[in-house]
C-alpha cells in the first residue's frame, strides 16, 4: 500500500517535470510589445518590452512617459495598434502618471484623487 503511494506520487511528479519542460520549449508571442528609444548623448538605442497584460503595458507606458523617453511603437499580437487605439492607451497612461504625481502632492490616495480630479484610480 505504501509503496503504490509512492509509486503514485513519483509518476505524478515526473508527468508534471515533463509537462514543464515541454512548456519552457514553447515560445509564444507577447500580446503587447512596446518598442521604445532610450537617449543617450550621440544616438538613441531602440529597445521591447513585451507583456501579455494590458494593464502593465498601461503602467509601463506611463513609465515611460515620466521618464522622457520616446514611444516608438505599440504592438498587439505581432500587429502594430492603429494610431487611436494606441493614442488612447498613452492617454491612459498619462491618466496614471498624472494620478501618481498628484498622490505623491498631495499625500492621498489613488481613489481620493480619483473622486477628486477624475484621474484614473
Amino acid at each position: 500500500m505504501v509503496s503504490e503511494i509512492v509509486r503514485t506520487a513519483d509518476f505524478r511528479t515526473k508527468a508534471v517535470h515533463s509537462i514543464q519542460t515541454i512548456n519552457r520549449n514553447i515560445t509564444m508571442l507577447a500580446k503587447y510589445n512596446i518598442e521604445y528609444g532610450v537617449p543617450f548623448r550621440t544616438h538613441t538605442a531602440n529597445q521591447h518590452h513585451l507583456t501579455d497584460d494590458p494593464v502593465a503595458c498601461e503602467e509601463f507606458l506611463a513609465d515611460l512617459l515620466e521618464h522622457k523617453f520616446k514611444i516608438v511603437s505599440i504592438h498587439h499580437q505581432g500587429v502594430e495598434l492603429p494610431g487611436v487605439e494606441s493614442d488612447r492607451m498613452i492617454k491612459t497612461a498619462a491618466g496614471i502618471l498624472a494620478s501618481r504625481h498628484l498622490c505623491a502632492s498631495l499625500g492621498i490616495d489613488t481613489v481620493n484623487a480619483h473622486d477628486r480630479f477624475g484621474t484614473p484610480a
